[in-house]
């Protein structure tokens, strides 16, 4: 996709940030709360790799203690230089960041590519009122449901205690009669092991993975969204760059962004195939419950877009329109 090539501060520029002092190299931390082998993880070390010969630290897990929905500030306070957030947990500070994970609304990655070049100019807006500037997207795989016992029909949906990423799969599985409960992915493990969670909400993906087939042996295909990450960097910290600095940095951020996107292609083939070699059992849903969810999740978009305003109007009609 076309990305625009901007220089000056203060507006929309993507690019990744580093600055020398006295001659020597400053380590700029990148820090994101998923583990490493997930795609946010893997995107901040591709962004390290490709800033060379800048240094770039990434820091995985949660560093820190701070989450997707807290690292914006965390990054506009300084605390670090770079920061990944998933972006349906931000979605309190901007509705604009709960739309690549509307249920239902992108389920293939060309659907995904096309929902986020309508969607750009209004991440970097929204970003930008909160003092950080994007650096690149980061795509996930599709959206399942992983679960202590298979899920085949909607019934098998209420009463379960079930991890969301965002406030609209909250209310898309609530409506279908499940405990439906939003918590950040740290935050899964612990609930897992002590038995108050039933399911989750999440591709899985990577390392996240392996923490998730440890207590979850089902996977059911929903195919709810393919939701993006996005990685942002402390203004301040871009303003003491060179303009020269700034053009490598935005190169290394748009080489990011598109690798991503070509390991896309394969990733989710591969995290099956490891999810069933640590015995999980990949399902298909039956029509009968992918409708059920189609029509929850249509009544949480027609919310989503009432408090989006014009501005989530005009994404959805430009997503719509093939534009």
């Amino acid at each position: 996709m076309r990305r625009r090539t901007l220089l000056a501060l203060g507006t929309s520029m993507p690019f990744a940030a580093h600055v020398q002092q006295a001659g020597a190299q400053q380590a700029w931390t990148a820090a994101t709360e998923y583990p490493a082998g997930a795609m946010p993880a893997e995107g901040l070390v591709r962004l390290a790799e490709a800033a060379k010969p800048l240094v770039i630290a990434p820091a995985f897990d949660a560093p820190g203690g701070v989450r997707s929905a807290a690292m914006p500030r965390a990054v506009a306070e300084g605390r670090f230089a770079i920061g990944d957030a998933f972006a349906g947990a931000l979605g309190g500070l901007d509705p604009v960041f709960l739309l690549s994970s509307l249920p239902f609304l992108a389920t293939s990655a060309a659907e995904a590519k096309r929902l986020l070049v309508a969607a750009r100019p209004a991440y970097l807006a929204a970003l930008e009122k909160l003092d950080v500037t994007l650096l690149h997207v980061t795509p996930w795989p599709p959206t399942g449901i992983w679960s202590r016992r298979p899920i085949a029909t909607a019934a098998d949906l209420r009463g379960l205690k079930v991890r969301t990423y965002d406030a609209t799969g909250t209310e898309t599985l609530r409506a279908l009669g499940a405990e439906a409960e939003l918590l950040s992915f740290q935050a899964v493990a612990t609930r897992l092991a002590d038995g108050s969670l039933d399911a989750v909400l999440s591709s899985g993906d990577g390392g996240a993975g392996r923490r998730l087939w440890e207590h979850l042996p089902h996977f059911t295909e929903i195919g709810y969204a393919m939701p993006v990450s996005l990685a942002f960097g402390n203004r301040d910290r871009l303003r003491a760059l060179t303009e020269a600095q700034r053009a490598e940095l935005e190169r290394a951020a748009t080489r990011t962004e598109t690798g991503l996107w070509t390991l896309l292609e394969t990733r989710d083939a591969a995290n099956q195939q490891r999810m069933r070699e640590n015995g999980v059992t990949i399902a298909r849903p039956a029509e009968a419950l992918l409708a059920a969810l189609r029509e929850a999740g249509g009544a949480a978009v027609r919310e989503w877009e009432a408090k989006a305003g014009a501005v989530g109007s005009e994404i959805l009609a430009t997503y719509r329109s093939g534009g």
